[in-house]
């Protein structure tokens, strides 16, 4: 039934999807997540036929669109700071952070480096993000104390913080989202219903923001699907319409669609 509403009129349908977590298993380190050739071969088939394919992701635009490599669909990256659209070679920055672009670079400058390497919290350098990943620690609970403790402090600075999977990440406050993500690139004209994959708690505004835009009118018909994990947060399967089991669970999904 839910995927009958997708199927129905692929020309005004939207697929979206997180990335690390979702389509891809999560991995030690970002850098050595994967999308399988199955994953990435469903979503070529499914930007043929579907009005809107489209990742949202926590990485930079460019390197999800690397991770994933599929040329024809759009990006949004750093958590709805970036947005990649199909045919276009660079991103194009959220407004709301001209001027400010630098600030959660240069608090995390004035962290101590030989602190954070002790406690195994490695600094990711995203631009306007920087996020601090615990994951792999020797003492994963000290970590994340102390990642706490910066969240706190990056506060004090005026920054936004947002946490997820044994990862904080600090960003300029205001803008950005995959909530505003998910509503840009809805504003194309002619989409009617759209489903979001997600595994994290920052998947969890994406949800709600689909919802906002059924609620409201713009959109017939949304599908919220959670990717559960033994890390997703307790409450993503009650704000799903419907989960599945791992990114593997997705892809089966995936591959339906793209029948």
């Amino acid at each position: 039934m839910l995927l009958g509403a997708l199927r129905a009129d692929p020309a005004k349908a939207a697929i979206l999807t997180d990335i690390d977590g979702t389509l891809a298993p999560i991995a030690s380190r970002p850098e050595g997540a994967a999308v399988s050739l199955e994953a990435t071969a469903a979503l070529a088939a499914l930007a043929e036929r579907y009005g809107l394919v489209g990742c949202i992701s926590g990485r930079r635009a460019a390197e999800a669109k690397r991770l994933v490599g599929v040329d024809g669909i759009a990006y949004a990256g750093n958590h709805g700071l970036e947005l990649l659209l199909p045919g276009e070679e660079e991103p194009r920055l959220d407004p709301s952070l001209e001027g400010r672009e630098s600030g959660a670079a240069d608090f995390t400058a004035g962290l101590d480096a030989r602190e954070l390497e002790t406690l195994g919290l490695r600094l990711e350098d995203k631009g306007p993000i920087q996020a601090l990943h615990w994951r792999g620690a020797a003492d994963e609970r000290a970590a994340e104390a102390r990642a706490r403790e910066i969240a706190a402090e990056a506060g004090r600075e005026g920054l936004a913080q947002r946490p997820g999977r044994k990862v904080l990440e600090l960003r300029p406050a205001g803008g950005g989202g995959k909530d505003a993500a998910v509503a840009a690139l809805l504003a194309a004209d002619g989409v009617v219903v759209a489903a979001y994959a997600g595994d994290d708690r920052t998947d969890l505004d994406a949800f709600r923001r689909l919802r906002e835009l059924r609620d409201s009118g713009e959109l017939e018909a949304a599908i919220c699907v959670g990717v559960l994990s033994p890390e997703a947060p307790p409450e993503l399967p009650e704000e799903s319409d419907l989960t599945v089991e791992g990114p593997e669970g997705w892809l089966a999904i995936l591959e339906v669609l793209a029948e």
